[in-house]
This record gives structure tokens, sequence and C-alpha cells, in this order.
């Protein structure tokens, strides 16, 4: 009686062990993926340290970006296997789009993966060009320019394998964007001028980010802080932002004062019709310590000379260029020049002149007193 109790408990583990063996097997691959993600965090964690003792910026963009996407491969991989090793119900339609989700996920995986790469190896050029070193001298607005179209065109790539892998028919899609890019066109106009707008100031390059700009037309002016697809931002020295549309810059003229190569001072300066004998020696000693002086690029125009006969003075010009381009150094040193024309005039006997009016009376009028 013993044995016969035995040989059906047997049965039925056997049994429920053919009915649910599945369940086994998807129980075992689960916990495969757990311990190779735990694995590939290990050895990930570990190449770390060697991937940050190095000087280049590959394998450290490399490992940023894989880090992620690998662990999410994994699971996307050993899911998939899992639930391919489920027995459906008859009748139920639900498992056939595993497949199409399963390879819509790695893709959309690898495309996190490429994009991460790609603004990593963006945001580490960027930043060796900015370290100081006159070995890297690379432009931001270039850098950037090329980051966004190659994540642009990996988008629309991985878009495009998508779609493809869903049924639809690739060339189909770009027949029909062709038509409908028309219409979209027409729709759309603004926000596609302002895209060229800014492909045309990443291809021509007026002012790249970090640059003071002004625009004579309109009332821009500012520093330039991110050069966007659609709009530009510009802070203005009060610290306010200013958000233009980068269509705008195609039709105005844009003044890029941070390029200029020098500064200039050009100040007139009058002292009285009674100085005319001390003139030339003023304006001889102010021309002397402009050439000597350290400040002053000598290679420039330089110019001090009498100009005019003013209403009520006699008026000379100084006119140079600084060596300077920098705001603050320019101030200092224009203080210090202006400062230094006082002092030579006024060792020299002169005034600077202020408008004066001098009223003459004919010695024969004669003001009497009323009574």
């Amino acid at each position: 009686m013993l044995s016969t109790w035995n040989d059906g408990v047997l049965n039925d583990w056997y049994s429920l062990y053919q009915d649910g063996h599945w369940i086994f097997r998807v129980f075992c691959v689960v916990l495969v993926v757990v311990l190779v993600n735990l694995l590939v965090r290990t050895v990930l964690g570990r190449l770390q340290e060697r991937v940050r003792e190095s000087h280049t910026i590959w394998d450290d963009a490399v490992y940023d970006a894989l880090n992620p996407p690998l662990r999410l491969i994994v699971w996307i991989l050993g899911l998939g296997i899992a639930v391919d090793l489920v027995e459906p119900l008859p009748g139920d339609e639900l498992f056939q789009f595993v497949d199409p989700v399963r390879r819509v996920a790695i893709i959309a995986t690898l495309t996190w993966f490429l994009v991460r790469l790609i603004s990593k190896l963006e945001g580490g050029v960027l930043q060796r060009a900015s370290s100081g070193d006159g070995e890297h001298d690379i432009d931001r607005t270039t850098v950037e320019a090329i980051g966004k179209l190659v994540r642009v065109a990996v988008m629309i790539t991985a878009t495009l394998v998508i779609l493809q892998t869903l049924g639809f028919s690739v060339s189909g899609v770009l027949a029909f964007g062709g038509v409908g890019g028309i219409a979209i066109g027409f729709a759309a106009k603004d926000m596609l001028a302002n895209f060229f707008g800014g492909l045309t100031i990443y291809l021509d390059r007026p002012f790249a980010t970090g640059d003071w700009i002004r625009s004579p037309e309109k009332e821009i002016e500012g520093v330039v802080e991110k050069i966007g697809w659609r709009t530009s931002r510009i802070r203005r020295f009060d610290k306010r932002p200013i958000y233009v549309p980068n269509s705008v810059f195609t039709s105005i003229i844009v003044e890029n004062p941070s390029r200029m190569t020098n500064r200039r001072i050009y100040e007139t300066i009058g002292v009285r019709y009674d100085d005319f004998q001390r003139l030339d020696g003023i304006v001889e000693e102010i021309r002397s310590y402009l050439k000597a002086h350290a400040g002053i690029d000598q290679k420039q125009t330089m110019i001090v000379n009498f100009n005019q006969f003013g209403a009520s003075s006699l008026d000379f010009f100084v006119y140079c260029l600084t060596v300077t381009t920098n705001w603050v150094e320019y101030h200092a040193l224009k203080h210090e020049v202006l400062m230094h024309v006082h002092k030579v005039i006024a060792e020299r006997g002169g005034e600077v002149a202020f408008p004066t009016r001098t009223l003459h009376i004919p010695e024969a009028v004669a003001v009497q007193a009323n009574g």
C-alpha cells in the first residue's frame, strides 16, 4: 500500500513537471540574466579605474556611453529567450509580437548607445579644447554643429530601420515623405527658416558661443550663450536673456566686437584761445608719450593734431589703438592716457577749455541810473 502511495506521488510530481517544465526553464534563464548583469556591472566597475587613468577621450566616451545600454541589452536578450520558452495557450496571439518588439528594443538600445557616444565625444573634445593649452584649438560652434548633425543622422537612420523591421516599406515612407514634405514645408515655413538660419550660422560662423555680438538694426546686444537649431540665446549685459529666432540673423547686420583686433581711443580736447602759443608743445609731448607707451599699438594709426578753432576753444584730437581688446583693461588704459593729457596741459601752463561767452561793451555807451 505504501508503495502504491509513493508511486502516485511520483506520478503527480512528474505530471506537474511535464505540464510546467517551461516554468523551470524560464526561471533558470532569468536567474542567469541576473547573474550576467551582476557580472557585467562588476567588470565595468573594475574597468572604470583603468579608463579614468588614460589621457585619451575615446575610452572614456565609450565606457560612459556603453555602461547603461550594455546592461539593458542583457535584459532584453535574456527576457527575449525566456519569453520564447513560454508555452502559450491555444489561440493566444500576443506572443507573435515578441520578436518584433525584441528587435525594436535592440535597435533602440543601440541607437541610445550611439547617441550617448556622440554626446560624450563632443563633451570630451570641448573640454579638451577649453583646457587652456595651445595644442587643442578647436572651434566650439563647429564641434557642436557636427555633433548635432551626426545625432540627427543616427536618429533618422534608426527610425527607418525600425519601420522596416515592423514591416513598413521604407521606399513608401520616403515617397510619402517627399509628397508630405511639401505640405509640411508650407505649414512650418517659419520653423524651416529658423532651421536653415541656424545651419547658416554653423557654416558661415559670423559668431560663436561666448562671442559678444550686437546689431545696429535691432535691439540685440550681449554674449551668445547657445546656438540652437531654432533659436539662439543671447545674454544681455544686464543679465537678461534674449531668445532670437535664427532666421533673423539672415536678414540683419551683425557686429561681432569679440573679434576686434584693437580698441580705439578717439577723444577731442579743447584748450583756451589764450594757450595758442603753448598748443604745439602740448600736442608734441602727448604724441611722444603715446609713441613710448607699451599699451598703444605702434603698428596702427596714431594721430595727435590740432583740429579746429572751436566756438570757445582750440580743439586737438587724440587718435590711437590699444593693444588690449579687454573691456576693463581698455578703460583703465584710456583713463591713464586722458589723465596724462590733462597733466601735460597743466604743466605747459594751459587750461582745458569749457564753454564761455565774452560780452564787449563799447566805451561810448554810458549806463545812467533812473532818478
